[in-house]
């Protein structure tokens, strides 16, 4: 079997500890070299070795195949697809394992043993079951993993650096070598500061607590005015109180270039303006579209004959199924309105058939206002009081404990609303995250 490591690869696979922890950024290789470490610890007669996921859909998604094909030249017999276990013929076995039933565990004797990550599973997986597992055997462990947040991944690692027996590791995806240059620069770009530096530098980064808009600032407070060069995007957030929505636009750097290449071509943009915003108390979504036509009268009143202004409309996809009224939902409110005033307004829709996960509308946010380039494109008129308010204040929900959830506080019934319509129009226009850049060849 040709084996293919990378330098940082070798340097953890060569360690003689017999517990080794590797944090490393995403696509660093980390997969394939748990498939390396569980074929070379599976190789004599008796051994036992098995890697561990977060749960077991998850363990054959990522390393099943990998290691079938690995493996397929050293086969006693033919894999067992329903217990995901391999017998090579040297006599050791390699068995596939979720850590969502760690219970089910329990029992058996291992000399191996691969935690992928480890940061997402619960703690006692380790210290209950997998420990005592490599008791009798004297077995050794590998955990490898992302970064999220300062949990027990992080304690783990922190004390592997001074207890005996044990090596800790940490390296970026930069070094893993497996992602271009080009791709992790334009990661940088989409990303706000912390997200990257915990999903590509490797770095523990406390993403749950405090401000949940962290990177918002008062100099993103400006003064900023309607170009009629660029369409305006109304985005909605189908509350009743108050009910919520913004009206902003997306303004390419230069004012040359369309917003929507600006991102394709790889420069810094578009940015967002952030103009006006309309808070209701008590309200619904025909007045919601009442004073967003009082709001737009000014700008019509100055078109010349026979044009209209153009509107991208975003927002709450879940009003596809809200009723404001008792046989029209919210989106069919809007849609009738602008379609009663055709003449007026050139509107396209942008509504998602299901809403983004609130982790991914929140890092979205916070990569718009400063990436980790310490590029900031977000500029939010004083006129958006409530938006300020959200962005200022909106904090994550505490459990029982004191800790800090995934979800976001609403206690206050005037928080949340704002910063949702905003989420929803940056969450489908400013794309986060690489979408290929890997090296020709490469399996992480």
């Amino acid at each position: 079997m040709m084996v293919h490591l990378r330098p940082p690869q070798w340097t953890v696979f060569n360690s003689k500890e017999r517990f080794r922890v590797l944090v490393a950024g995403r696509r660093f290789g980390k997969t394939y070299l748990a498939a390396v470490e569980l074929v070379r610890a599976a190789w004599a007669p008796g051994r036992k070795v098995v890697y561990v996921a977060p749960n077991c859909k998850q363990a054959k998604r990522i390393l099943w195949r990998l290691l079938k094909q690995m493996t397929r030249e050293y086969w006693a017999g033919k894999p067992n697809e329903t217990e995901l276990t391999i017998e090579l013929q040297a006599g050791g076995s390699i068995a596939v394992r979720g850590a969502d039933d760690y219970d089910a565990l329990r029992g058996e004797g291992f000399d191996f043993i691969v935690l992928d990550e480890y940061a997402s599973m619960a703690r006692e997986a380790w210290t209950e079951v997998l420990r005592p597992a490599l008791a009798d055997r004297k077995g050794g462990a590998l955990f490898i993993g992302t970064p999220k947040g300062f949990n027990h991944f992080h304690d783990l690692w922190k004390d592997a650096q001074q207890k005996p027996d044990w090596a800790a590791f940490r390296y970026t995806t930069a070094e893993g070598g497996n992602v271009s240059a080009e791709e992790l620069a334009s990661a940088a770009r989409e990303l706000d500061e912390r997200v990257y530096q915990q999903e590509f530098c490797g770095n523990f980064q406390n993403l749950t607590s405090g401000r949940v808009y962290y990177a918002f600032d008062v100099c993103d407070i400006q003064d900023v005015k309607y170009d009629r060069r660029y369409p305006l995007c109304w985005t909605l957030d189908f509350n009743i109180d108050p009910a919520c929505s913004l009206i902003c636009q997306m303004i390419a750097p230069d004012g040359k270039i369309d917003p929507a290449r600006q991102q394709t071509l790889g420069i810094q943009g578009p940015r967002l303006n952030a103009l006006n915003e309309i808070a209701l108390r008590n309200s619904n979504t025909y007045e919601v579209c009442r004073a967003f036509e009082q709001l737009m009268q000014p700008l019509l009143d100055k078109l010349e004959d026979g044009a209209r202004l153009r509107v991208q409309v975003y927002g709450d996809a879940t009003g596809e199924r809200r009723q404001s009224a008792a046989s029209r939902t919210d989106w069919q409110i809007v849609k009738e309105f602008f379609a009663r005033r055709s003449s007026d307004f050139d509107v396209t829709f942008h509504v998602p058939s299901g809403n983004p996960e609130i982790k991914d509308r929140i890092n979205s946010v916070n990569a718009l206002i400063s990436n980790a380039q310490r590029q900031r494109r977000l500029s939010v008129s004083p006129r958006c009081k409530l938006l300020i308010r959200d962005l200022e204040q909106v904090t994550r929900k505490l459990d029982a404990h004191g800790n800090a959830t995934g979800s976001l506080d609403n206690s206050d019934p005037m928080r949340t609303h704002a910063s949702d319509a905003l989420g929803y129009l940056i969450t489908r226009e400013f794309r986060m995250g690489p979408k290929d850049g890997l090296r020709p060849g490469i399996i992480c």
